[in-house]
């Protein structure tokens, strides 16, 4: 395993995080193993959010730190104020109620990373600086960040807290992978991927934000459970994430070549998959969701595959050979 540093966090962050969404608590004992089996591997980042599992996800995990006494060797990120049915949950208001909710499931007094799962546009940046900003002074959390956020957002948030004297966005968590997004799996989510999002790439790598990627391996798309042919059999009203946002011809050209990559580097699809994102010049933490400590060792893999630039270039399409 590598490990980072995220400002304002002082533990090691690693390189692979760990999701949960698939944790609840009506199986803690499958919860538990799958937990305790990922940190022995050398996983100390793990992923949750207020809507998960109605609060079922964050209360698991929240049972886990607690009965294993790893508080403070885990790094816990967290997400809140997604929008619900009723109306847009970027307010002040709205950030205090999640957080404090989160805090009660997760059975600690701070989060170490705390995240805002949406933006809205509409409310301007400032009172969201400053709300975040007084919950870090109180110490109930360490670090923020947008996921799902602009970066032209989270410049001009950064900008106020520079000019203010605050503590500014620490880390971005939008979509990034090999293949890009034809159609976005949930409403107002943020993607960096493909050619027309290289001014948010080039952003990210002239100030090394920390990515916090989700989605790497494009909805199961980049999973190698799946090769062109069978994507391309599906019906084209299919409702699977991996073929109603990914399907398209440029993305079957990369799963292709990354098949032929795979086999001639003994490597697994994923492994390429996150070894790609790990190569790209952005600061880049994956976040997986694997089911098993076996999973998230060969994800782990990925960490000493070193893409060459003529490698990253032909599996993205922008050149004909390697």
């Amino acid at each position: 395993m590598e490990y980072g540093r995220i400002p304002g966090i002082d533990k090691p962050v690693s390189r692979l995080v760990q999701g949960n969404t698939m944790i609840h608590t009506d199986d803690l004992d499958g919860a538990f193993a799958l937990l305790d089996a990922v940190f022995e591997v050398g996983c100390t980042t793990f992923d949750t959010a207020h809507v998960y599992g109605g609060g079922s996800c964050e209360r698991a995990l929240g049972e886990w730190l607690a009965h294993r006494g790893l508080r403070e060797q885990v790094v816990v990120v967290d997400k809140g104020a997604h929008h619900n049915a009723d109306r847009r949950c970027v307010t002040p208001y709205d950030i205090t109620a999640h957080l404090h909710d989160s805090l009660a499931r997760l059975k600690t007094d701070y989060i170490d990373l705390y995240l805002l799962h949406r933006d809205d546009p509409t409310v301007p940046v400032e009172p969201i600086v400053d709300i975040l900003n007084e919950h870090h002074q109180a110490g109930r959390i360490r670090a923020f960040g947008g996921s799902n956020w602009s970066h032209a957002r989270l410049e001009a948030a950064n900008a106020y807290a520079s000019a203010n004297r605050l503590v500014p966005f620490a880390v971005t968590s939008p979509h990034f992978s090999l293949a890009q997004q034809v159609e976005e799996p949930w409403e107002n989510c943020v993607s960096i991927t493909g050619p027309q999002q290289l001014s948010a790439q080039t952003w990210y790598i002239d100030n090394q934000m920390p990515v916090f990627a989700w989605s790497s391996l494009a909805g199961g798309f980049l999973s190698g459970r799946y090769d062109r042919a069978a994507i391309e059999a599906l019906p084209r009203d299919c409702s699977e994430i991996y073929a109603r946002c990914y399907r398209c011809k440029e993305n079957l050209e990369r799963l292709d070549r990354i098949h032929n990559l795979a086999r001639a580097k003994g490597a697994t699809i994923p492994q390429l998959a996150l070894a790609f994102v790990l190569t790209h010049p952005m600061n880049v933490y994956p976040l997986v969701g694997c089911q098993s400590a076996e999973e998230f060792r060969i994800n782990a893999a990925a960490l000493d595959i070193h893409l060459s630039p003529e490698e990253m270039d032909w599996l993205d399409l922008k050149r004909e050979t390697v």
